[in-house]
């Protein structure tokens, strides 16, 4: 401080700086101008560090916020100075304020080179976006397996569901067959014993007419009994030329029974005697289930219309070489498909009822069994106007082979034999049945021996073939299927005709052969008759020669 050259700078005895402009008014204003707005730039910088730091509560600056901001004050305080000087020599107090100016500045600059590769390491606006997209993508991957998942979710739940209905199904189908078989029985009963009853009196006995107006309630309860087996599924189906004019006209009161009186049945049949080859059992099934979807979709009622007509088919409508069809229409008026269902209307399964309320396989069973026959079936739907569903079936020749319910009315004097034709044995643990096949095999003229029980045939079989064997098919302990498989263990070549109320398909197929012969129960004299003929004509395959009309052999 004692040294001239210093004191002389604190004492500011300098000359303005305006002075060292030469007091040029163009020079001064340029230097004032700048001078002020560089300094109201740095004044206003601190301003604006101290808003944003108010309104980002996340960001902490610390020490270096406080020196930067006393940085920037300081060099706006040096701008002042300057214009200051141009009218006042205090380059003593401009120093100072320098000084500071310094002080702040070194600090500063060093915390910034340390806090640089932080600085460097926060993603840029590039970066952000990328980040960004990949966590768009990222969410949208996520939603996206989210949304399989539960359409997987959904789709086991309705699976799920299906089986539930499914084992309803097969649940309600080994009831039924059992029904079904327990009634076979009872009916076989009565059918037997009204016709034994038959035989005895004249034709022109009331008792003869009670006879026949019995036998055709015990055919009614037959059809039923067939129907409930072919719900049950346990029965073997069966092709025969059917006319399908006479089994819709003959199930009239079980649609209209079935749908309800607020619905009107209208059948237009005309096939005439056009035959198909099918299962009139499985077809009576197949136009129910249609008829009762007609009546879910007619809740208020209204008319079902099932019409029928013999066509040619169109090109590639059948197989090749189909020239003619029988087209079976079912058509209602009811709420209809929207395209949507339409297009799953014949998958198994499916159904827009609620669960418990159907099971889906109604239209599904009735297009197998229409292709089963070599025939098909379409749907024609529109939503809020009705659904026409068309089955077509490829017509065949007659040739004898009818279906059960088309035969003609059973003649009981047809196959009454007195003569003899040798030994029948019956087994059949029924105690209501077998007293009645055994007077229908006397009237067929044979002698015969019958057994309550499995065992009690084996325990006095000495493995010679009798001229018939008769099995009940369901027994308990032993059933005919493998009491046969005992029988030809020893007699390879015996005849053997099983009668059952149902069949179990597989365990017969075990045992069937060129001597086997299976009979529904309920069945008639003639019907046994048939059969018993039939299988005792198969003598050729067997090497054995028939009996002669004493029983004897030749």
């Amino acid at each position: 401080m004692d040294h001239p050259a210093i004191a002389s700078f604190w004492s500011s005895q300098y000359a303005p700086h305006g002075y060292c402009l030469l007091w040029r008014p163009d020079l001064i204003g340029i230097h004032l101008i700048s001078d002020v707005l560089i300094a109201l730039a740095y004044f206003s910088i601190p301003i604006t560090l101290v808003r944003f730091v108010r309104k980002r509560d996340d960001m902490q600056f610390g020490g270096l916020f406080w020196l930067f901001a006393i940085f920037i004050m300081a060099c706006g305080m040096t701008h002042v100075m300057g214009v200051w000087n141009l009218w006042n020599g205090d380059y003593g107090a401009e120093g100072v304020v320098k000084l500071v100016t310094a002080a702040a500045s070194v600090p500063t600059a060093i915390l910034l080179w340390r806090i640089l590769p932080q600085a460097l390491a926060i993603p840029s606006q590039q970066q952000l976006r990328q980040s960004n997209d990949h966590l768009t993508a990222l969410i949208m991957e996520r939603d996206l397996a989210v949304a399989r998942l539960e359409q997987e979710i959904r789709e086991r739940q309705q699976t799920e569901a299906a089986l539930v209905q499914s084992q309803k199904v097969d649940a309600i189908g080994q009831l039924t067959g059992g029904i079904a078989h327990d009634f076979n029985n009872l009916l076989q009963a009565i059918s037997g014993n009204l016709e034994l009853i038959r035989n005895q009196v004249e034709a022109e006995s009331p008792l003869a007419r009670w006879s026949d107006n019995a036998m055709k309630a015990v055919n009614r309860g037959t059809r039923l009994s067939k129907q409930l087996l072919v719900f049950s599924r346990v029965q073997r189906l069966e092709l025969a030329e059917v006319n399908v004019d006479r089994v819709i006209e003959g199930m009239r009161d079980l649609i209209s029974k079935s749908i309800g009186p607020a619905i009107e049945v209208d059948l237009q049949l005309n096939g005439g005697n056009s035959l198909v080859m099918t299962d009139g059992n499985q077809l009576e099934m197949s136009l129910l289930n249609l008829a009762i979807n007609a009546r879910d979709a007619m809740p208020e009622g209204g008319l079902l219309k099932i019409s029928t007509d013999h066509i040619a088919p169109e090109a590639g409508a059948l197989g090749p070489g189909v020239a003619e069809c029988v087209r079976i229409i079912v058509e209602d008026h009811g709420s209809g498909m929207s395209p949507e269902v339409l297009a799953k209307a014949l998958d198994p399964f499916y159904t827009t009822k609620e669960v418990g309320k159907g099971t889906g396989l109604g239209l599904s069973m009735a297009f197998g069994f229409a292709r089963q026959s070599g025939g098909t079936l379409t749907i024609d739907s529109v939503e809020g106007r009705g659904t026409t569903i068309t089955m077509l079936l490829p017509t065949v020749e007659a040739s004898g082979a009818q279906a059960a319910s088309d035969r003609p009315a059973p003649n009981p004097q047809l196959f009454k034999r007195k003569s003899k034709r040798g030994t029948a044995i019956l087994v059949d643990d029924d105690e209501d049945v077998r007293p009645v096949v055994e007077e229908m095999l006397r009237d067929l003229g044979f002698t015969v021996r019958s057994y309550p029980h499995p065992n009690a045939f084996l325990d006095t079989f000495d493995g010679k073939e009798a001229d018939l064997v008769i099995l009940d098919f369901i027994m308990p302990g032993i059933n005919g299927a493998a009491l046969a498989k005992r029988i030809r263990e020893q007699a390879p070549g015996q005849r053997i005709l099983f009668i059952s109320g149902y069949s179990e398909s597989a365990s017969i197929d075990e045992v069937q052969g060129p001597s086997t012969r299976m009979l529904r129960k309920p069945f008639d004299l003639e019907e046994l008759g048939r059969q018993v003929d039939d299988l005792l004509g198969a003598n050729a395959a067997t090497g054995r020669p028939p009996p002669d009309e004493d029983g004897t052999i030749n």
